[in-house]
Order: C-alpha cells, then structure tokens, then sequence
C-alpha cells in the first residue's frame, strides 16, 4: 500500500523548473530511490566528493560553484545506512567560505532502505565554493551512509513570488460567474452588478490576552482585522486552577464573550503543557493516582464548560520537546490517553499537536519534521482521529525554502496544517520583523495546505508583546502591523462593479468567502448574498429581477 501511495504522491511532484506546489514529501523508507526532482537540478553527475564528519568517518558531499545571494535553493536526497546503526537522525549542513549554515533538511535515515530529506537555504551573499554534506545527529556513532536522487534547483525571488501568486491564485480564489435573468428566465443584459465581499475564508487571526477586555479601542482594532484568535494565557491550566479545585474561569469567559460578539473563530490552547515549568505548581509534586485524577478532572471540567466553543484544542503543547505527564504518570501513553478522552468528551472539536522548531528551522533535533510526523502516525495508530498539525511559528531569521520543504512532508498527513503562533524575534529591528514576518506570511498563506494563520501578537502596556508587536499603545501600526495591514488588503477582493453583458453574465475572481451582491435594471433591483467555497470549477450564480 506504502508504494502505490509513494508512486501517486511522485506522480504528482512534477519536475518543471518552478518551484513545485505539488506539495508532498515521502514520509515511507522505500526499497528504491526515486528519482531526482527537477531532473538534479545544477546537481547533475552525483556525488562529487567526501567530507569529513565529526566522528571521523566520511559524509558523501557535493561542491557547488557560484552560488547566488537571496535565490532560493530546494535541496533533495535519497539516504540510506549501510552500517554503523539502524537509524539515524540526518543533517544536511552547507560550508561556504567560512560561513557554515547548520542545517538545511533533515531526515531520519535507516539500515536498508531509502529515506527522503527535502529542505533548502537561502544565501546571504554570494559563493564561489560550497558543499553540502551530512552530519550525524548522535556524533558518538560512526556510521557510512550512501545518497541517491540528490537535486538542487534555484529559484529566483521573481520566479519564487510568481508561483505564490499562481497557488494563491488557484487555492484561495475562485472564478465566478453571475447569471441575471428575469422571472420568465430571459437574460438581462445591462443590469447593474455590485460585488462586496463582507467575510473571509481563510483564518487570520492573532492571540488575545484579558488586555483587550474593556479597552474599546483594542477591541475595534482586533475586529476590523481578524476573524480568529487563540487566548495568549488566559485558558492555560495555571491560569483556570492555580490551586487545587479552585477554578476560575472568569478572564477566559470574557474573553469568550467577546469573540462570539464578532463572530471570531477561536482556537482552545491548551489543555495540557508538558512543560514542567507552565504547569501548576501543585501539580508537581503528587503521588501517581492523583495526578490521574488531576488530569482527567482537568480534561472533563474544561471540555465540558466549553462544548461546541473552540473549533481546536492544543491537547499536549509542545509534546516534542517535553514529557512531564508521562514520567510522572509513569505512562509512556498518557498524552494519547489525553487526545482519546478529550474526543469521548467533546466529539466536535478537532485536537490538535502544537510544537516550536518544526517549521522555523531545523537544528533542534526534538522537533524534526519526522519527529512530529513519526508522533502523529504513532497517535493515529493509537486510536486518535488528529485534527489537524499545529505550528508555533516563533521564527528567527525565515528561511522559505527549508519552510517549504518541511510543510512539503508534513502535508503527506492529508491534515490541516495551522501556523498558530507566528511571531518574529525581537533580536531584530521592527524594520527587519515587519520584512521576515512578511515572508512567513507569504509563504503560509499561498501554501495549499496551510488552513489557518494565528499571530502570537498579544498586546500588553507600553508596548509589550512576546517578540513582536503590531501596534504601538494607541493603536498606530508598527511596521510589522502595517506589513499585516496592506496583507490583509491583498487578500481581499476590491469592491467590484460593473453591468452582465448581453448573455445576462457578470463575471469576477474572487478571494473565498462571503460576499453581498446587488443587482439592479430599470426599476427592479435584488439584494442578495453568496458564499465561495474552494473549488477548481467556476462558480456559478443565479439572480432572477
């Protein structure tokens, strides 16, 4: 089954010179390589020499010549172990003068079969000399590796920005055709057509903190912009119980109230934080059964109180990276056990993984692309009917061809992938968030897959934000909000007029959603509404005078 699926998904990554949006990654060991996207790419005869690993022994490698400053480079390989270990967590690392960018795609490779790594990198200034090589993620083990199908291919930011827009073009917009008859069914030829959109189908939203209760301003900001948002604290279990069987659930029910005043879509995060540090202090230090107690308490109490709110809930938050309910628990299953009996109790909302480092980069070896698709399988086969990948999205400096690579395998889940709290460090300028944040932005929201975009941009007094800020305390954009601003503005259709045509025909391209449609001729006018849904066909509509 795993080779009939593998041979659909390569059928469907072309090899054109673009960059592919026939996005899947092989998440299966194969039998065989398959072969070379973009037929290698500038990588054309193999490989082209050895490097030497830290733990001594030799990583296949390829010299690259004249690499270019900002193009964006897609790299992929075939890897397999030959000896030295069953499995191991792959690298891809690239030197270029003195300069070595750490990681650029990553890949659990193993003993006898074909593993594939997709990734890229972004130069900040020209090479003469690079190699790309392999490093071992446990560097106590010596083990020889063979690579198979590797493929490097440029991308122009030009070509780059271009196939976006084409994807954006095809996956967030529709064709739509408006048929203006009268009660007899005659068409109606220079009738007066107005086309509104009044709301989104694509979730963009932000987080909110009990800041924005009372604050008019803050309020009238957030609903002008976003139709979603994820409470920033305020639903965490610290928060709701900060000691034992003294809930209080006052802070997120406002902010529940003001989200269902305006029609927001909200996101529940999170039941569960495996961090040992956000959990109760309480918590820490019970016996077994009763943390047992604790949790499933914990899961009935807030599951229930908020049946049928959120549309997600983030059950064990950042699961890669820690496991404090399972050693304290002494249960290696007990976040699945989490994920079944928040579904037993609410049957609607769709749960949800939520982890950093997945999509922002690569060196963190908890939260590789394969880790976090090796732990969903491991949930699904579990009994979990996930909902959907949760990405935290806390970036440094983007790198947009790694993104896309790692979105690439994590779309082999056939899930909805959500950034769910995108934020850029403040190590940068506002200048240099607001260019990075629009890169992030960009590349999620052309992405097929990508259903959802959460900023983790919760305002605080005198400006204080987690990393990053849209706004200033009266409401006057940052850079970063004005990136947001003028984005939100591209992703909405104008207000379109204009007459059908002698066929009674009105035609336009339209972003998904909601839209108010008003047709007038002579003394007769109707005043209706109509929804798009994604779809590759034109839509089509019927107003009758």
């Amino acid at each position: 089954m795993y080779k009939t699926s593998l041979v659909i998904l390569n059928n469907m990554i072309h090899n054109r010179l673009q960059p592919s949006r026939q996005h899947f990654g092989y998440d299966f060991c194969m039998h065989h390589p398959e072969p070379p996207l973009y037929h290698g790419g500038i990588i054309k005869d193999g490989t082209a020499g050895f490097q030497k690993m830290e733990t001594g022994s030799l990583s296949p490698a390829f010299v690259l010549f004249n690499l270019t400053a900002v193009t964006r480079y897609s790299f992929s390989c075939w890897l397999k172990i030959n000896r030295g270990a069953d499995s191991a967590l792959l690298r891809a690392k690239l030197t270029s003068g003195d300069k070595t960018l750490n990681c650029i795609g990553t890949s659990v490779a193993k003993r006898g079969c074909w593993s594939f790594l997709k990734g890229g990198f972004v130069l900040d200034a020209p090479s003469e000399t690079s190699v790309i090589f392999f490093q071992n993620d446990d560097e106590s083990k010596a083990i020889d590796i063979s690579v198979a199908s590797a493929a490097l291919q440029p991308f122009s930011v030009e070509q780059w920005e271009i196939q976006q827009n084409a994807s954006i073009r095809t996956k967030r917009k529709r064709a739509v055709a408006i048929h203006v008859s009268d009660a007899e069914g005659n068409r109606v030829g220079g009738a007066s057509v107005s086309v509104q959109q009044i709301s989104k189908d694509f979730p963009f939203g932000s987080a909110i903190a009990k800041t924005i209760l009372g604050n008019s301003n803050y309020q009238a900001w957030f609903v002008d912009r976003f139709n979603a948002a994820v409470f920033e604290n305020e639903l965490k279990w610290y928060a709701t119980e900060p000691e034992p069987n003294r809930l209080n659930y006052t802070l997120a029910d406002q902010l529940l109230q003001f989200i269902r005043s305006n029609q927001i879509l909200a996101r529940g995060h999170n039941i569960f934080w495996e961090d040992p540090k956000y959990t109760p202090a309480w918590l820490r230090n019970l016996s077994s059964s009763d943390l047992s107690a604790a949790v499933s308490s914990r899961i009935h109490s807030l599951l229930t109180k908020y049946k049928g709110d959120f549309v997600h809930w983030d059950v064990s938050n950042e699961l890669l990276h820690f496991d404090f309910y399972e050693r304290r628990l002494m249960n290696p299953n007990a976040s699945l056990d989490f994920f079944v009996e928040a579904q037993r109790a609410d049957p609607l909302v769709r749960v949800f993984m939520n982890d950093f480092n997945v999509v922002e980069g690569c060196e963190d070896g908890k939260s590789t692309v394969d880790a976090y698709v090796g732990r969903m399988r491991e949930l699904e086969r579990g009994g979990v009917v996930m909902g959907g990948v949760g990405l935290e999205g806390h970036f440094g400096k983007p790198n947009v061809a790694l993104m896309r690579g790692v979105l690439d395998k994590l779309a082999t889940l056939g899930l909805p992938i959500w950034l769910t709290e995108v934020d850029i460090s403040s190590r940068f300028d506002r200048q240099t968030q607001a260019k990075y944040l629009e890169e992030v932005l960009r590349e999620g929201f052309s992405y097929p897959w990508v259903n959802g975009i959460i900023l983790w941009t919760a305002l605080h007094p005198n400006q204080s934000c987690y990393q990053m800020c849209l706004t200033d305390d009266d409401f006057q954009n940052l850079p970063a909000g004005e990136v947001v601003d003028r984005l939100l503005s591209e992703w909405r259709t104008k207000e379109t007029t204009g007459e059908s045509d002698d066929h009674g025909l009105f035609s336009f391209d339209g972003f998904l959603g909601g839209y108010k449609v008003a047709v007038s001729y002579g003394n007769r006018s109707v005043e209706t509404t109509l929804f798009l849904n994604r779809g590759d066909e034109t839509e089509h509509f019927n107003i009758q005078l």
